[in-house]
């Protein structure tokens, strides 16, 4: 099968050919006729296979026909990073179409959106939270959106979304093409597409399992000799680019700059850094510049680089599903990569859960002549404050804040400050359910 099969209008098949694809994956392949078809449609399967032009396409030939200069389509996901890709794509794709898009998230300075979205565009990519104060502020409607995709739905639960896209939902036409992404469907989204969807084609590809192209290793050891036993890992592996997860922020950006003084090309990617320094971190790490980055989840879906060799989890994730969405950043594009985990004596229930999900135990390794004895440094408190190698003032730390008065990844209002009157009992459950999952996911 190949893409000039679906017929797709013709400039949209020079974006095609522009691109060199050639023939469609698995899952546009099964996604695309129905998509075009109009019918509504739900997508499961791992990042990697194609999802964003599977939904992307569709939503170009439907925007062919009919006016120009409004908002007609939107794409709603959970974090900055995630939509530049997919702005990324719809330019790519569209570039001869004359088709207009436009990123709405939060981080940014509010003018320039607005400036795009009154100039006239007919795809609007956002966040939620600054989706939601566009529609208070009034500079943005959804009153013709004919075709609305919520990509990564999965996320979106883990970071506390969903109330808010439930009340974008409540606020577009209910005439609309529904389209529902994502890596896995726990109980919440699945909930989310009932409510949303009308009689919505399935299509899942693969399971919810880390590549076979991965090898797996845990090492066990206690939490104040983390970042020693890390830096021995370094020393001792032949690592050609190496993405390390860590719980919060905070930590995220201690650890980059521990690597960094350390003569490792180290940067940070996390919720704290302004749109510029994230773009930069992403960018240097993609070219070579930098071979280690040290990010919080945001980058577990959020950055698509192919040559990761390996990935380093500092910390354990919160599920055995986002442990999926971490190691998939190695071993793509059929290359082999390497999954390290550093576990505590409090991992073993997550260890078990990983172990259920990959169907089979993870390795134990240890690292000859490490001490894993060493006492704690008598001025340590907290585990944030690991400093095995080095001694660091709290005056090099970032400032935490609590309660910020925007999520950093989207613009968004904490969740528990409401934005617009009429939330339901229902909604304020989920906010509470939303706080508490945000709080992990943010890293505070």
């Amino acid at each position: 099968m190949s893409f000039e099969s679906f017929r797709f209008h013709p400039q949209i098949n020079a974006g095609i050919r522009d691109l060199g694809y050639h023939t469609p994956t698995p899952i546009q392949e099964q996604v695309i006729p129905h998509a075009l078809a109009g019918r509504d449609v739900i997508g499961i399967a791992q990042t990697g296979t194609g999802k964003t032009a599977a939904f992307v396409l569709p939503i170009l030939q439907r925007l062919m026909r009919g006016p120009r200069g409004r908002v007609r389509a939107m794409i709603v996901t959970p974090t900055r990073e995630l939509a530049e890709q997919i702005q990324g794509v719809i330019e790519a794709l569209g570039k001869h179409t004359g088709i207009r898009s436009v990123t709405i998230y939060g981080g940014v300075g509010y003018q320039s959106q607005i400036q795009r979205l009154r100039r006239g565009v007919e795809i609007a990519v956002v966040c939620p939270g600054r989706l939601l104060d566009h529609l208070e502020r009034g500079t943005l409607t959804l009153d013709q959106i004919e075709a609305l995709t919520l990509d990564e739905a999965d996320q979106m639960f883990d970071m506390g979304f969903l109330p808010d896209v439930r009340r974008i939902l409540r606020l577009t036409p209910v005439e609309r093409q529904t389209m529902l992404f994502s890596a896995t469907m726990p109980d919440a989204v699945r909930s989310l597409a009932r409510e949303a969807l009308r009689d919505p084609l399935t299509v899942q590809i693969g399971r919810s399992a880390p590549v076979a192209t991965v090898t797996h290793a845990i090492y066990p050891v206690a939490e104040h000799l983390k970042t020693s036993l890390l830096i021995e890992l370094l020393e001792r592996t032949d690592a050609g680019s190496v993405l390390i997860f860590t719980r919060t922020k905070h930590r995220a950006q201690r650890l980059g700059d521990t690597l960094a003084r350390l003569g490792y090309r180290a940067t940070s990617l996390h919720g704290n850094l302004s749109q510029n320094r994230r773009q930069a971190a992403l960018d240097g790490f993609r070219s070579g510049r930098y071979q280690i980055l040290t990010a919080t989840d945001i980058a577990a879906r959020g950055i698509d680089v192919a040559h990761i060799s390996h990935v380093i989890n500092y910390d354990m994730p919160q599920t055995a599903e986002a442990y999926t969405h971490r190691i998939g950043r190695t071993g793509r594009a059929a290359r082999t990569g390497d999954a390290f985990t550093l576990v505590t004596r409090g991992d073993t229930a997550m260890v078990r859960a990983i172990e259920r999900l990959i169907g089979e135990p993870l390795k134990r390794e240890t690292v000859p002549g490490f001490d894993y004895n060493a006492a704690a440094p008598a001025h340590e408190t907290r585990p944030d404050a690991v400093q095995p190698r080095h001694h660091e003032s709290h005056a090099d730390a970032a400032p935490r804040r609590r309660h910020p008065l925007r999520d950093n990844d989207t613009g968004a209002r904490p969740v528990h400050t409401p934005r617009m009157t009429g939330m339901t009992r229902a909604e304020r459950s989920d906010r509470r359910e939303a706080r508490r999952r945000r709080d992990y996911a943010s890293g505070e």
